[in-house]
């Protein structure tokens, strides 16, 4: 009887400590229990992050993998910033559609799961995490099987205010960094943005508003000059694609235009698309049958950018 009280004991702590590693593994080291569907997940840093206030998975900033199917890749790679208003991650809609999509057409998609405001990580660590992705890939291409040159910023709602911050206000690369990733520029080469919460930081409260939500307000003029992105648009933005819907009552379809006016009067490549009718948060337009045509908008202004077209040298693929 003592005997087989003992086994239950040893049994119940086994299954503990199993739950425990199940639980710490899930986000603060790489995972690998989905590799056979082409998918992993890395830390940006491999200790602790910057700022950082624990060790829980709110603490740790993450990329989820997803790979092209087996001779599909073309060289090319994503970013994907998934919204959430700052206070979750929209990962299904914004981040493993977005992700999947991309990489049926040969790109290596990566989602940026970005430290919070919600759970205290205030402008700009999100912006550190987003910077930190982008200089991650680049600095790992090879090993990616990606050109370091081809590489695509994409944010939605609250991840299009980040990516468009990240892409305007980059990191130079420092050759004399200790740490690889440090070595190469943050700024993406591309930057695809839908319906993007561009006027985030604002003193305009009709709207959704980032200093209301998180109780700033009185610090908001200081925050809106440093991270509203229309305030840092210059000639050395890569071509950027914008979609939005005319009616978005959250994210109004102005802050969209003032930085497409930005970036024209900037001389910067850039092409935007407003349909009549949509909410906000469509995603890939949601079986909507306007909205479910954007992303074949997205497509051809991605081939056109050459970026569907196979790079041989990148993706180690022998040509025909």
């Amino acid at each position: 009887m003592k005997r087989r009280f003992l086994i239950g004991i040893l049994i119940l702590m086994a299954g503990s400590i199993l739950k425990a590693q199940t639980v710490s593994t899930s986000c603060s080291a790489s995972g690998t229990d989905n590799a056979f569907l082409g998918i992993q997940t890395i830390r940006l840093w491999q200790g602790d992050a910057p700022e950082a206030k624990g060790t829980t998975c709110d603490d740790v900033p993450t990329l989820t993998v997803f790979t092209p199917r087996a001779g599909s890749e073309n060289g090319s790679a994503v970013v994907i910033m998934p919204g959430g208003g700052y206070q979750r991650l929209a990962g299904d809609l914004e981040g493993r559609e977005i992700a999947s999509w991309f990489a049926a057409r040969g790109f290596k998609a990566f989602i940026l799961a970005y430290r919070l405001p919600s759970h205290g990580y205030l402008l700009p660590v999100p912006l550190f995490d987003a910077r930190r992705a982008i200089q991650l890939v680049r600095a790992r291409a090879s090993e990616f099987h990606i050109a370091p040159d081809r590489l695509v910023a994409a944010g939605f709602s609250a991840g299009g205010h980040l990516a468009a911050l990240a892409t305007t206000q980059p990191v130079a690369g420092d050759s004399k960094a200790g740490d690889p990733v440090d070595k190469v520029s943050s700024r993406p080469d591309y930057l695809v943005l839908g319906y993007p919460w561009l006027g985030a930081v604002s003193l305009d409260t009709s709207h959704l508003n980032y200093c209301k939500d998180f109780h700033l307000m009185d610090q908001c003029a200081e925050l809106t000059a440093k991270f509203s992105p229309e305030l840092f648009v210059t000639s050395q933005m890569p071509p950027t694609f914008i979609y939005h819907t005319y009616n978005d009552q959250t994210v109004p379809v102005e802050q969209s235009t003032r930085f497409f006016d930005a970036m024209r009067k900037a001389g910067v490549p850039v092409e935007m698309h407003i349909f009549g009718n949509g909410a906000h948060g469509s995603g890939l337009g949601k079986g909507d049958a306007a909205l479910d045509l954007w992303p074949s908008l997205l497509e051809a202004w991605l081939r056109g950018h050459g970026l569907l077209t196979v790079d041989n040298a990148a993706t180690g693929r022998k040509q025909p």
